[in-house]
Formats: structure tokens, C-alpha cells, sequence
């Protein structure tokens, strides 16, 4: 590891750590093997598949922030609820890929930073602006971070297959949305960024690190595009969340 005058760019690749997720891999003893993972962001669209019986309880893991891991029926596949940020959610990341999770669709929702990306609109993640902490723990230091291409074209082929109108691009991951300036917003939106958010560079980071298959899908939210700030109320759109919910489920069965 070299030493640096920023902290945070001290990359250090040894894989083994003081604390390993591993120590995590007893809560899927005696279960059926899952090696696919949905994380989503969408709570309502959860607790419906949980009414319908279309989910079941596969893991609790107990802590000062539980959370639980559920399962679909009908296949091997898990699904837990996205929690915001990074170093939380990375962290249910790497406890999955202890459980033996190797293929992971991330579906959610990113603020719109162009007027192209309309409220609902679909955007496969390519890469990420890495403006944030995690991912620097995961990678070596640098602006941004890829998207494993083989993973951005299974997702793209699947959406044009089934006539779904989405775009492909550059995110923002921020650790701050109280900081999302006019000034960063635009130095961003110049860089490339179509979209900003909380935690594709460090779940892409994490992937990388541990060698799993990761893709995302987020959905055009609030507006940052114009001079004023409109919520749209994206969170209301229920039918495009609990459909893409359900589109990243097929999609991981490919991955």
C-alpha cells in the first residue's frame, strides 16, 4: 500500500480484513444455494410480493440496522430491500456474495441531471463518477469507475427484446444530496453524467473487487436539470416500480 497525503486514496488490495463477511456465511447454512440477487429500492413493491406469496423469508440478519433477505419461489433467486448510500449498502452486498450470491441486479431510482431522462425513464448504468467514499476501499483511486460492458449488454438486449424504451449512461454517486450544488451539478452533468445517485460506484467497486457479476437499472426521479428542483413525485410512479422490479428478477436469471 503507498502511502498518500489523502487517506482515502490508500487503496490497500489484500482481501483479507480484520472483519470478513464470511463471518456472516452461517445465516444461509441448510438453505437452498441462491446465486442471484435483486437489490431494491422499492419497499412498497416488496411488501406487495410478500402479500402474494411470492417471496419467503430466506435470511434475517440481526444487527443494529437489520434487514432480512427474501427469496422468490420459483426460483433461486434472492431479493432485499436497497438502503441508501453506499457503505450500507455495499455492505449487504458483500454479505449476499458470502451467502454464495455471484450475479446481482440493482433496480432504483437516480435524479434526472438532463432533461432527456424524464420522469420513469429507464437508464442502464454504464460507469460512475466516483464522488463519494466506499468505492476508494474496493478499487484503486481513480474519477471514475466501468460497469462491466458483457453485463450493460445482456441488460440492454433483454429491455429491447421485451420493447422496453431505456438509455444507457454515466451516474453521478454522491454521499451527499445536500451538497448536490448548480455549480458540482453542472461540473458533472460536463463530464458526462446523465444521472446522479448514492451507490453505483461502490457496488460496482465491490463487484469488481470480489469478482461477481453486477448490473443496475435506475429510473429517471427528481429533477436537477432545470434552475429550480422538482421532486416530480417519482416515488408515486408504483406500476414502473414494481415492474422493474420484476424485469431485474429475469434479467439476473441471464447474467
Amino acid at each position: 500500500m503507498q502511502k498518500h497525503k489523502y487517506p482515502i486514496l490508500e487503496f490497500d488490495e489484500t482481501k483479507d480484513a480484520y472483519i470478513n463477511p464470511s463471518i456472516l456465511s452461517d445465516y444461509a447454512e441448510g438453505k437452498s444455494k441462491c446465486d442471484k440477487l435483486v437489490i431494491c429500492f422499492f419497499r412498497e413493491a416488496i411488501d406487495e410480493l410478500i402479500a402474494k406469496g411470492n417471496v419467503e423469508t430466506y435470511a434475517f440478519v440481526k444487527g443494529e440496522n437489520s434487514y432480512t433477505f427474501y427469496k422468490f419461489v420459483d426460483s433461486n433467486t434472492l431479493l432485499v430491500h436497497g438502503v441508501i448510500g453506499g457503505p450500507f449498502c455495499g455492505g449487504v452486498l458483500e454479505e449476499a456474495i458470502a451467502f454464495g450470491v455471484s450475479k446481482i441486479m440493482f433496480c432504483g431510482g437516480a435524479g434526472s441531471l438532463v432533461r432527456e431522462i424524464t420522469k420513469g425513464k429507464l437508464v442502464i448504468i454504464t460507469s460512475a463518477i466516483r464522488d463519494e467514499g466506499m468505492s476508494y476501499h474496493y478499487a484503486p483511486p481513480a474519477r471514475e469507475i466501468t460497469t462491466n460492458p458483457k453485463v450493460v449488454n445482456i441488460i440492454a438486449d433483454y429491455l429491447a427484446k421485451i420493447g422496453i424504451e431505456f438509455t444507457t449512461g454515466k451516474t453521478w454517486t454522491t454521499d451527499a444530496f445536500y451538497r448536490e450544488t448548480k455549480a458540482l451539478v453542472q461540473a458533472r452533468r460536463d463530464e458526462g453524467a446523465i444521472v446522479v445517485e448514492m451507490e453505483q460506484a461502490g457496488l460496482i467497486a465491490v463487484a469488481a473487487f470480489r469478482g461477481v457479476d453486477y448490473g443496475a437499472i435506475v429510473y429517471g426521479g427528481d429533477d436537477l436539470s432545470q434552475e429550480i428542483w422538482d421532486g416530480r413525485k417519482w416515488k408515486s410512479e408504483k406500476a414502473i416500480r414494481a415492474r422493474l422490479t420484476m424485469i431485474c428478477k429475469e434479467i439476473v436469471q441471464n447474467l
